[in-house]
């Protein structure tokens, strides 16, 4: 009895732990999103281009992504707390630049992509040393409601920062916001520290190459036949979930302003907030493949109503259906990976799957776009008629794979692999 209890208190503790770094995680979340609704704004009405804006999303995200493989590898060898107060910490240097050029009489396409490349690139430390500490710090039960809190934070970019943005960009430039987004770095550089100071640091020595650590990482991610093509499928919708990302807000600046943006903004992301409470109360506990495909189906039908008319009405409602199923899939997507990795390989694994999963994004940030504005050009509806078609084609075809995970005899087999190795991952 009295071990059972001692075991009780360890994992509450660990919880605690986890919750301080997740409110890290909330606060950097909530500045990331300041600066890039502003930045989206900026750009798009500097040069009328959804392509423009496209670039700089694709900029911001491309550094962190080439970067996430030998970043995982880090965080298998090296104290991972410590990667997240550098990553987190060196990734304000991007930003500030970004400010000084705008103090300076406003900053060019240019400069704001230098920016953003300078700061995505130290975020790349951040993203499988954040997740490989999940693994570190709680049980396999409270994985997917681990996930649907994570969830939660990462929704705060869309559910909070764009009403924040748009309100402040009615009485206020992007300066202010930028500047706000500086001073969240250091919040969550403080909370990182706080739980690196009461965990103990990975005292394993490494015998083997960094390059050999991540030739075994590559096998992790790619050895497990189901993982293999969970991932590529993965990849495929990231591709065409791409097209709502990064064309929402031309497509709806092109008929309203900032404020009506930052406002359809927040009420379609509270469909992730509301979803992502649900699975931190309850979390998923069967069906993983089931939800996982049902999930991405209805993201795909939101996509199409999200693009079918310029109406603000029918584009919140859509949006909050988008919104509300994608916590669902992350989480399932989530809990079918790290219960068939073993724990030692979380690290270099997850910069793997990351790298592999996300490619897409770099597809969709560098031609829907381009598309998008071809598009417009073609039938000459302007360019938020453009990003609307783009984006109801690219929902149609992120719904048929949707159906395509599901029929996959490997990829249903994963959520009986993962539960038979259910164990206690150590904390390192």
């Amino acid at each position: 009895m009295e071990n059972n209890t001692m075991n009780d208190k360890s994992e509450k503790s660990n919880f605690g732990k986890f919750m301080l770094l997740w409110s890290g995680e909330l606060i950097s979340s909530i500045g990331g999103g300041l600066t890039s609704f502003g930045l989206s704004v900026y750009v798009f009405r500097m040069t009328g281009s959804a392509s423009a804006t496209a670039m700089v999303a694709l900029l911001a995200f491309l550094p962190t992504l080439l970067l996430s493989v030998p970043a995982g590898v880090l965080a298998d060898r090296m104290d991972r707390r410590l990667l997240m107060i550098i990553g987190d910490g060196c990734s304000a240097i991007g930003i500030i630049y970004i400010l000084i050029c705008m103090l300076r009489g406003g900053a060019s396409l240019t400069q704001i992509c230098t920016g953003v490349t300078v700061s995505s690139i130290f975020s790349a430390l951040l993203e499988p040393a954040y997740r490989a500490t999940i693994t570190d710090l709680l049980d396999k039960d409270e994985y997917t409601r681990a996930s649907g809190i994570v969830g939660l934070a990462g929704s705060a970019r869309y559910l909070i920062s764009p009403l924040i943005a748009g309100l402040l960009l009615a009485v206020s430039d992007i300066s202010l916001l930028l500047v706000i987004d500086i001073c969240t770095f250091f919040l969550t550089v403080i909370t990182t520290i706080i739980v690196r100071s009461h965990l103990e640091a990975k005292k394993e020595e490494h015998t083997t190459s960094f390059m050999a650590d991540l030739k075994e990482g590559w096998g992790a991610a790619t050895g497990n036949r189901g993982i293999l093509l969970l991932v590529l499928m993965t990849s495929g919708v990231t591709l065409f979930m791409g097209a709502i990302q990064i064309l929402s807000e031309p497509m709806i600046l092109d008929f309203a302003d900032s404020k009506i943006l930052g406002i359809t903004e927040t009420v379609c992301a509270s469909g992730m907030l509301v979803s992502g409470i649900l699975l931190g109360i309850r979390g998923i506990k069967r069906g993983y493949v089931m939800v996982l495909s049902a999930s991405l189906c209805g993201c795909g039908i939101a996509m199409i109503f999200f693009g079918m008319r310029e109406y603000i009405p029918l584009i919140t409602a859509s949006g909050f259906a988008f919104f509300f199923m994608l916590p669902f899939a992350n989480s399932c997507l989530d809990y079918l990976t790290r219960t068939n990795i073993p724990d030692e390989l979380q690290g270099r694994a997850w910069g793997v799957i990351g790298f592999i999963s996300q490619l897409g994004y770099v597809v969709a940030y560098g031609l829907f776009g381009v598309l998008a504005d071809a598009v417009a050009g073609w039938t000459g509806q302007g360019v938020g008629r453009g990003a609307g078609i783009t984006i109801m084609v690219s929902g149609f075809i992120m719904a048929l794979i949707a159906v395509a995970i599901y029929l996959n005899k490997d990829i249903r087999k994963l959520e009986t692999t993962g539960s038979a190795s259910g164990k206690r991952f150590p904390v390192s």
